[in-house]
């Protein structure tokens, strides 16, 4: 499901703001994105992620700031020479563009080192992970209003379904009553020169048009719709069940699509699956 969670943590000169994109997945894939300084943390954050979402493509980043104290900060003069040196070999080439000033220095990898207080680090993990909490509360309220609106829209469809397994299961009867007129009609002609054909030519015919019959998988499309509708009634973590119903929604109507050769069936074996299908690719993103 998508969503955007933010939140921010502070201790003493310490600041962390961490910043959550969810978009929709079909499982939970975590993505991290943090300050080098904190890459101990990795696992950690994740494994916080991992127990609080069950699906979708999350990005997690994060920002610090320190306010500064005497001592915190150094410069690698030795990095800097060797940035200066490599540049001033491109003067040739780029002209005076490729010399650099004091302040962009400053800014390339190395060039200037930030050491923690003694003792320090423990906090600052601390205020990361207090602020990655906050984050992933505000971003499961932003999926939970998605969540009502996905809710409705996978009632809207299976009301749909519904209907339509009504419709379907009300015009079989006479397709199948037809078809066996057919087929008795067929073979009479054909034999017609033998005089009436005997009772088991007759069962036959009526085992052949039976064969047309979808009535049990009409009563399994009802039982997967009701199981579907008792189950959002229910709520919690539900993205899986709902896949595995839709598939099995999918397969009757396939099923129902293929054994019957009927025109009328067959158009609302198109909707059917059409309303289907549209279910599939949202519980896809359901937790």
């Amino acid at each position: 499901m998508t969503g955007f969670g933010l939140a921010e943590a502070s201790e003493g000169p310490f600041r962390a703001r961490v910043e959550l994109r969810s978009v929709n997945h079909r499982y939970l894939q975590t993505k991290l994105r943090l300050p080098s300084e904190l890459s101990e943390l990795e696992s950690k954050l994740e494994g916080l992620v991992k127990r609080s979402l069950a699906r979708g493509s999350v990005t997690v980043t994060v920002r610090v700031e320190r306010d500064l104290a005497a001592g915190d900060v150094s410069v690698n003069h030795e990095i800097a020479r060797r940035y200066a040196k490599e540049f001033q070999s491109l003067r040739g080439e780029l002209g005076e563009g490729a010399l650099l000033t004091a302040g962009e220095l400053a800014q390339l990898p190395g060039v200037v080192e930030v050491s923690s207080r003694e003792g320090s680090r423990g906090n600052e993990s601390k205020v990361v992970l207090r602020a990655l909490k906050a984050a992933i509360d505000d971003l499961l309220g932003s999926r939970e209003a998605e969540g009502e609106s996905m809710e409705r829209d996978l009632r809207k469809n299976l009301a749909a379904v519904e209907r339509l397994r009504v419709r379907i299961a009300k015009r079989m009867p006479s397709v199948v009553r037809a078809r066996q007129r057919d087929l008795s009609k067929r073979v009479a002609a054909l034999m017609d020169q033998r005089g009436p054909y005997d009772g088991e030519l007759a069962r036959e015919i009526s085992v052949l048009a039976d064969k047309l019959d979808v009535s049990e998988e009409v009563v399994r499309l009802e039982s997967h719709v009701e199981r579907m509708s008792s189950q959002l009634d229910k709520g919690g973590e539900l993205g899986r069940q709902l896949d595995f119903l839709v598939q099995e929604m999918f397969r009757e109507g396939n099923t129902i699509g293929s054994k019957c050769n009927d025109a009328k069936v067959a158009h609302m074996v198109v909707d059917l699956k059409t309303h289907i299908e549209r279910m599939r690719e949202q519980v896809q993103n359901i937790e």
